[in-house]
């Protein structure tokens, strides 16, 4: 287990080759054993196989290709939809249209991808998250038909890799562990836990492509820029309301 975590892979190119039913349903039953706030299971998991659906949900992940590629695309979302109607079907008040209620479903949503995205390796599958679920997110509001109270998190592509898939470089573990209490990082610490990653001889690609100076400006410029940043988290905040929270 230490070993398949140490070397996992974002594979964003799919065989041809569907994922068996019954083996998805065990991965699936796997995502369901993840630690949940209270035991309330505040999650829900939309698995895309059908064609036609993959393509509607293309645009909101900015047609990545792996989205229409991968044999299925998982939407796992916040999802206090089903547990509210539980509550007024026994007699019980629900009061969870907040911040906290929505932050502790968003955190069951991401729990249950987690595990099964490592249940999906282990048994010799590729996955990758979409971070762009949190951008367009009225747009797969509306293709996955969400009810109110339901707001996707995070998607992942599944499916049997095509081709070797290099592993992304990692921090060391020196620049993520605090003893006790949290060390804040002096200019030399920076310089030190950075050096390694702004070597990288794709990382110094990644810079002269984009016509910058250093790595930290790609991200800051280009990738993800103040513009972007606020646009989205207007939007995201829009839907997150839209939805009832």
């Amino acid at each position: 287990m230490i070993n398949l975590l140490k070397n996992h892979r974002s594979v964003r190119r799919y065989a041809a080759r569907e994922i068996e039913k019954p083996l998805l349903n065990e991965l699936l039953e796997a995502a369901t054993r993840a630690s949940t706030t209270g035991n309330m299971q505040l999650y829900s998991i939309v698995v895309t196989t059908d064609s036609e659906v993959k393509k509607q949900l293309a645009p909101c992940h900015f047609n990545q290709p792996s989205i229409t590629q991968a044999p299925a695309v998982l939407t796992f979302c916040a999802d206090f939809n089903r547990f509210e109607k539980w509550c007024e079907l026994r007699q019980a008040v629900p009061a969870y249209n907040n911040f906290q209620s929505f932050f502790a479903a968003a955190i069951d949503a991401l729990l249950a991808a987690q595990n099964f995205c490592i249940a999906a390796e282990s048994k010799g599958l590729g996955i990758c998250y979409f971070g762009t679920t949190t951008y367009l997110t009225q747009q797969i509001i509306d293709v996955l038909h969400l009810p109110k109270k339901v707001v996707p998190i995070t998607t992942v592509t599944v499916g049997y890799p095509e081709g070797e898939t290099p592993r992304a470089d990692r921090l060391p573990l020196a620049a993520i562990i605090h003893e006790n209490t949290y060390t804040d990082y002096s200019e030399k610490d920076i310089n030190r836990l950075y050096a390694e990653k702004e070597a990288l001889p794709e990382n110094l690609r990644f810079v002269a492509e984009n016509n910058k100076e250093t790595l930290a400006q790609v991200f800051t410029d280009i990738r993800y820029n103040k513009e972007n940043n606020e646009r989205f988290s207007e939007m995201f905040l829009n839907a997150i309301k839209g939805q009832g929270f």
